[in-house]
């Protein structure tokens, strides 16, 4: 976990400039779109976005009307997102902390938690949904949205695992033949590059591929019901402006949404 903590700390300044000016379209244009739209109104709830980074989703959730906490476990991502708030007061409120160790919180305190393309990142997920579960009131909403995992891009000792195929020669003027999928069950830990020309600087961080299954009984275990799965499709904006047309071929998200339940709900 520490080293996953300190590849971000050393990602933040590059990571607040790509989200802050429009560089990271695929939030923009695919992600956010579809998550917003999940969630639904949420004027007067009351959100814990949990890895909230710079605070960019929970300034969107303020701004809609939530009253929003944030928990990160980069000090430099919080003191970005406190900076915001001090020029522009929203009523957010922010915490370095895990995310599987949210003790400052009480049980059924938030109507929904978000988790916005973070959840792989988290080492102990298991234990963060737990957390999740208690800090939700009783039929709270955890809405998450992570890469897909069944179409994930590692590179594993530097030979890559699943990505799009071209004909020799064209890889990179040519459209892909087809998006190979392999070794789905190796779960475990992968170092991203982030290389993109439009980052102020390139860095690495880590992640972990895990299954399907995995991430449904994580949930089962938290007493989390999946009561909606979504595959974001990239705006007309985006399809326009970026290099997305491949999204309509292969989904680069997923979006969960799940219920608190005790026993006895209905379901």
């Amino acid at each position: 976990m520490k080293d996953t903590q300190s590849k971000w700390e050393d990602a933040a300044e590059a990571w607040k400039d790509f989200v802050r000016t429009g560089k990271d379209y695929y939030r923009d244009e695919l992600n956010n779109p579809a998550m917003f739209d999940v969630l639904g109104d949420i004027n007067g709830k009351r959100i814990l976005d949990l890895a909230c980074g710079e605070g960019y989703t929970t300034r969107v959730m303020a701004q809609k009307g939530a009253v929003v906490s944030g928990v990160d476990f980069s000090e430099k991502m919080i003191e970005y997102a406190v900076e915001c708030e001090r020029k522009d007061a929203l009523g957010i409120t922010y915490h370095v902390a895990d995310a599987d160790d949210l003790n400052f919180f009480e049980d059924n305190t938030f109507d929904i938690v978000t988790c916005f393309m973070a959840l792989q990142d988290i080492e102990n997920y298991c234990g963060a949904v737990k957390e999740v579960s208690r800090v939700l009131k009783r039929r709270g909403k955890f809405v998450f949205v992570i890469p897909h995992p069944c179409f994930e891009r590692r590179v594993i000792h530097g030979t890559a695992i699943g990505g799009w195929e071209y004909k020799k020669g064209t890889e990179k003027s040519g459209s892909p033949l087809y998006y190979k999928v392999d070794k789905y069950f190796d779960t475990g830990s992968y170092t991203i590059s982030w290389d993109m020309e439009r980052l102020t600087h390139h860095f690495e961080t880590i992640s972990f591929h895990r299954t399907l299954t995995d991430y449904a009984d994580a949930l089962w275990r938290g007493g989390l019901l999946i009561s909606r799965l979504i595959e974001p499709r990239p705006t007309e904006k985006g399809l326009l402006n970026h290099p997305m047309s491949e999204n309509l071929r292969i989904p680069q998200s997923l979006i969960f949404e799940t219920i608190r339940y005790t026993q006895g709900d209905e379901l």
